[in-house]
């Protein structure tokens, strides 16, 4: 029996292993066996012919290198196959990780820490920026979709904006006996109100300033002066802006965080490209005009 159905038979809750623990950290670990070997040969190599690419030395992790960086641009393509297994998705995320990490080194051993304005560095350079690029990638994939499930309360992005919807609903209906001066207020608060924070503007800025929270906030103030017919009412709406305020705040946190995950796939995968543009120069000028 499987180790998460000997917990479910058994009433123990079943762990979720992330893509970093995956097989026990097994890809972890293969990445600090093959940078330490790599490390070890190139100190004990003959120190009169210190190792770089021009060596065979480093014409093996140089091929190790282009061959590693083709293959975690496989990652892209694996994607659309979900299936179980060693090599699961969460397998081949794990791998890319790791093993793309050990490019630091292995690529690094490889020019002999000989670098200049060329199309060599440039491939080492851009390979560096994806790579730490990556690094932003691991933590926005560990720690955002957990926030992302959290903030949601288990509810999707479509059922929060119909949550939206119905309640501005539930506002036009509650608003009926009000005067006009806290009626302008809530019609506002539902034609004026923007879901979607701006790129640049914090979620926090953008609760303050919406039309919602600030009809939500005046007319909590109006309630303890408002004459005792309106004062009902004005409690009914004012509970169901604020409300409504509340599920803005997650919406907005939600759609941040995907927008977040978003830019970062804009940024990486193209950057993942250039840096084959550059390594395919790199091998090119290495084999022909070397």
């Amino acid at each position: 029996m499987a180790r998460n159905d000997h917990m479910r038979a058994s009433g123990l809750p079943i762990s979720h292993e992330g893509f970093l623990a995956h097989k026990r950290y097994r890809y972890l670990k293969l990445a600090v066996v093959v940078t330490l070997v790599a490390i070890v040969v190139y100190a004990i190599a003959d120190v009169r012919v210190r190792p770089n690419g021009g060596t065979w030395y480093g014409y093996i992790l140089g091929t190790v290198s282009a061959l590693l960086i083709l293959w975690l641009m496989m990652l892209g393509i694996r994607k659309r196959a979900m299936t179980p297994g060693n090599w699961s998705l969460k397998g081949w995320t794990s791998a890319h990780v790791y093993l793309g990490s050990s490019l630091l080194v292995l690529a690094t051993l490889h020019t002999g820490f000989q670098f200049g304005l060329n199309v060599h560095t440039l491939a080492y350079v851009i390979m560096v920026i994806v790579i730490l690029s990556g690094f932003i990638g691991v933590y926005y994939y560990t720690a955002v979709p957990r926030k992302m499930s959290d903030n949601r309360a288990h509810r999707s992005q479509k059922d929060m904006l119909d949550a939206i919807r119905a309640l501005d609903h539930e506002l036009n209906e509650a608003a009926r006996p009000l005067d006009q001066r806290y009626l302008r207020e809530v019609t506002n608060a539902i034609r004026k109100t923007k879901v979607k924070p701006g790129l640049f503007t914090p979620v926090s800025s953008a609760h303050r300033q919406c039309a919602t929270t600030r009809a939500a906030i005046r007319l909590r103030k109006a309630v303890a002066k408002a004459e005792p017919d309106m004062r009902r009412p004005l409690e009914a709406v004012t509970a169901i802006l604020e409300r409504k305020a509340a599920l803005l705040l997650r919406t907005r946190r939600h759609i941040r965080s995907k927008t977040l995950l978003q830019l970062w796939l804009y940024f990486h995968v193209p950057l993942s490209f250039a840096l084959l543009a550059a390594l395919t120069a790199h091998i090119i000028s290495v084999f022909f005009y070397w």
